[in-house]
């Protein structure tokens, strides 16, 4: 696939972001805008942990059910999770249940807890590259899956006391957050 898809409604996009009417409101509104705020990244870093090994549209289509699943993300209520609310959450449709990644939610909200407040959105966004290093990529080819900074920010957050972390989910999370715009270049979002 080249350069961006025409969609029935006249507006050029990614190639992912028209291929079903979650992904094009997500594409369309959401993906690739900065997001800011430490409730917002710990959501963002728990959705990009759980898509590891799935598609996203499965993580966007469980998204209410992980906000209600995980408090509405607030670090401080699911870094207290205990065995019971693991057990509750292992048998909860809503959300996908994965046992590791469970584990790491509530150990990546003991780590974001630990944080002071805005620390969080410090770290993330302290590996935003330099906009003017990264042309538009021309097609889904030329974006790539892992950079030196999404390795970096990987490390930064491991060392910060965050689990299922690596650059591949960090890059992801770089491109769902807006770190770096990863619209193409024909892509009208961009």
């Amino acid at each position: 696939m080249t350069g961006a898809v025409l969609g029935t409604d006249g507006l050029r996009r990614c190639g992912w972001g028209d291929s079903a009417d979650d992904y094009r409101a997500y594409h369309d509104t959401e993906w690739g805008r900065p997001v800011h705020g430490d409730r917002a990244l710990f959501e963002r870093i728990t959705l990009e942990a759980f898509q590891s090994g799935l598609s996203w549209i499965t993580i966007l289509r469980r998204r209410e059910g992980f906000r209600a699943a995980f408090r509405g993300f607030d670090a401080a209520a699911v870094a207290e999770f205990d065995d019971t609310d693991v057990e509750r959450l292992l048998n909860d449709t809503g959300i996908i249940r994965n046992r590791a990644k469970v584990l790491a939610t509530i150990a990546n909200a003991k780590a974001a807890r630990a944080l002071a407040d805005g620390e969080l959105d410090a770290l993330v966004w302290s590996h935003a590259p330099d906009p003017a290093t990264r042309p538009a990529p021309l097609t889904l080819a030329d974006v790539p899956a892992v950079t030196p900074e999404s390795t970096a920010l990987a490390k930064s957050l491991k060392r910060a006391g965050f689990r299922f972390v690596g650059p591949t989910t960090a890059y992801a999370l770089m491109q769902a957050c807006g770190l770096v715009n990863d619209h193409l270049a024909d892509c009208h979002a961009r």
